[in-house]
């Protein structure tokens, strides 16, 4: 069985221990891989995403003083090469980012206000996805639904969702990795989660 290394192989691994580093690889490839997808539609480029965040690893390894986890430090790391890499493969300014909100406005509602009755009772409650054939939900054209929905996504929402929804961080991790409180995360990630349900609300009907 493979070693599965932690906080306490962080001496092996500055000490240049291939076997703790390979089983690091084994540990954390999957996840890495989910979070660079979110980032970028080729899985081409994800695995280059992904090498060149183990390569930084490498190169930054005798820099990193164990200050958070090992795991959040090395996620970080992929979120900025991730970052970097869709900058660089973007060609054209969505259109659509035109219209969109500014994640800075905390005031505006995650749900349209007209949906609620005076009462604050639903007005035009969420679908019931209950009677939708799962062979739909889970179709290549709904999931390319959801890609899109994330991609357009303000940064810091798509961001948090992508750890949270695609990763498979959890709320603690997510909040180390993003340096931002938990309340803050959580707001993102219901916004976020929000605004995707509501494509597929209007796409499943």
């Amino acid at each position: 069985m493979s070693r599965r290394p932690d906080d306490s192989d962080l001496a092996a691994l500055k000490a240049g221990d291939e076997a703790v580093f390979q089983a690091l690889v084994q540990r954390y490839h999957g996840p890495l891989m989910r979070l660079a997808v979110g980032y970028v539609r080729d899985r081409s480029a994800a695995e280059d995403v992904v090498q060149e965040t183990w390569l930084t690893c490498l190169r930054s390894l005798d820099r990193f003083e164990g200050r958070s986890s090992l795991k959040t430090w090395i996620f970080g790391i992929a979120l900025n090469v991730a970052r970097t890499r869709r900058r660089k493969d973007a060609r054209v300014l969505p259109f659509a980012s035109l219209f969109r909100r500014d994640d800075s406005d905390s005031s505006a509602p995650t749900v349209d206000p007209r949906r609620f009755g005076s009462e604050g009772k639903w007005r035009t409650p969420p679908d019931d996805w209950s009677n939708v054939p799962e062979s739909h939900v889970l179709s290549r054209e709904t999931l390319d639904r959801v890609r899109s929905a994330i991609d357009r996504l303000p940064p810091r929402q798509r961001e948090v969702i992508i750890l949270r929804d695609v990763a498979g961080f959890d709320a603690q991790a997510v909040s180390a990795v993003l340096a931002i409180t938990p309340e803050n995360q959580r707001v993102r990630l219901h916004r976020a989660r929000a605004a995707v349900r509501k494509v597929l609300e209007e796409y499943l009907r």
